[in-house]
């Protein structure tokens, strides 16, 4: 159950969150405006780095639900934390038969749910093979489905590092920079009676394209360019 508590705390992660990303990333976003405002959502991701649940949530007002590993609500402090910020846990990918049954409830109670399709994050950088399992959701589901693309996490922070690299707003850039690209809403009927592999395919271009115009919105000089709150209102 969200409470007023729950609202606030999320409130203040988020500006507070955003700001760290746009002063220690230049964090840039697009798009925000195709996230329906109310209503259930289905909002799938390409899968770069940790940072990626963050970075998507500080581009979208509307308050998101996340997936989260079993393992990160052992701590009873750090679950009740997360919990409030609108985590939910699930096995390891999240698309398996129990993190199916949780995005369908979270659905149903008309949340806008976050996924990464992926299972795990890349190795290389780029947008790898959508497990099957997001198929048997979105057969399920009459909800809008929104692609978003991620952009610099791989670079800032890789499975390699612990820490991440940071790109100060104030500095030349270090090749760090963030960006977020929010596509169209796609009706899940589209892809209903479509065969697995041909779904899959679609959706996997979706979410490349997406990540291109991320790719493309990060490198942009920041002299001359609109600024990440402009840009998305467009």
């Amino acid at each position: 159950m969200r409470t007023e508590y729950s609202w606030l705390l999320y409130e203040a992660g988020f500006w507070l969150t955003r700001t760290l990303l746009t002063w220690g990333f230049h964090y840039r976003y697009e798009g925000s405006q195709n996230v329906p405002r109310s209503g259930p959502v289905l909002l799938l991701a390409n899968h770069q780095s940790f940072l990626d649940p963050p970075i998507v949530g500080c581009a979208i007002r509307r308050h998101l639900c996340f997936l989260a590993r079993k393992t990160l609500f052992r701590n009873r402090f750090f679950a009740g934390l997360i919990r409030r910020l609108n985590a939910v846990p699930v096995d390891q990918e999240g698309i398996a038969k129990e993190g199916l049954k949780t995005i369908l409830e979270e659905l149903k109670a008309g949340q806008a749910v976050l996924v990464f399709p992926e299972g795990n994050r890349t190795h290389t950088g780029e947008v790898q093979l959508l497990k099957p399992g997001i198929l048997l959701l979105i057969k399920r589901i009459e909800t809008p489905i929104v692609p978003i693309g991620i952009a610099g996490a791989f670079d800032a922070l890789p499975r390699t590092r612990k820490w991440p690299k940071l790109s100060p707003f104030f500095l030349p850039t270090t090749g760090a920079d963030l960006a977020v690209s929010i596509g169209k809403p796609i009706p899940a009927a589209r892809y209903r009676d479509m065969p697995r592999e041909q779904a899959l395919a679609e959706l996997r271009e979706e979410l490349q394209r997406a990540k291109e115009r991320a790719e493309h919105l990060r490198r942009k000089k920041s002299n001359g360019s609109p600024s990440h709150r402009e840009k998305h209102r467009k």
